[in-house]
């Protein structure tokens, strides 16, 4: 499946198969209802996104500067959907906690690094992606991106 070419939120979502759209509207919710004031949504690499703008973190993503600092990302791919957590990226503490939230909930869990894989709306516990989601503000998340970069580049 190719990179989605969508320009807008809406345009990528109209462009999903409706069981999938459906899925992915879902979880979108729940992201945006608990988002970190500041962080934004838009679309970043092909995928519904949500980044720390510019405009609060002019130094952008190392990787690629003249993008906003990647929050979490929402996709849809050739033989699932995914969730993207860079929270939970970075940060060993907050990756520990979402494991072990999610497990509790008795579903399955489908991870790499920061993906989270599922292939239909009941494979995911909508109330631990809540719970990651609010889990720490811009700030705390600067912080922790900024601790990670350290921590890299001088080894």
């Amino acid at each position: 499946m190719a990179q989605s070419k969508a320009k807008t939120v809406k345009q990528y979502l109209s462009e999903l198969p409706d069981d999938r759209r459906e899925v992915i509207s879902a979880i979108r919710d729940v992201i945006l209802e608990n988002l970190p004031d500041g962080i934004e949504e838009g679309m970043q690499w092909g995928m519904i996104g949500y980044f720390v703008p510019h405009r609060i973190y002019p130094s952008g993503y190392h990787c690629q500067p003249d993008e906003p600092l990647p929050f979490a990302s929402l996709a849809n791919q050739k033989n699932h959907m995914a969730f993207y957590g860079f929270n939970i990226y970075i940060d060993e503490k907050q990756q520990e906690w979402f494991v072990k939230e999610w497990k509790k909930t008795g579903k399955k869990l489908d991870m790499g690094k920061s993906c989270v894989r599922f292939k239909k709306l009941d494979d995911v516990p909508l109330k631990v992606l809540a719970k990651l989601t609010r889990r720490c503000s811009v700030e705390e998340y600067i912080k922790l991106y900024e601790k990670q970069l350290d921590t890299t580049f001088k080894k």
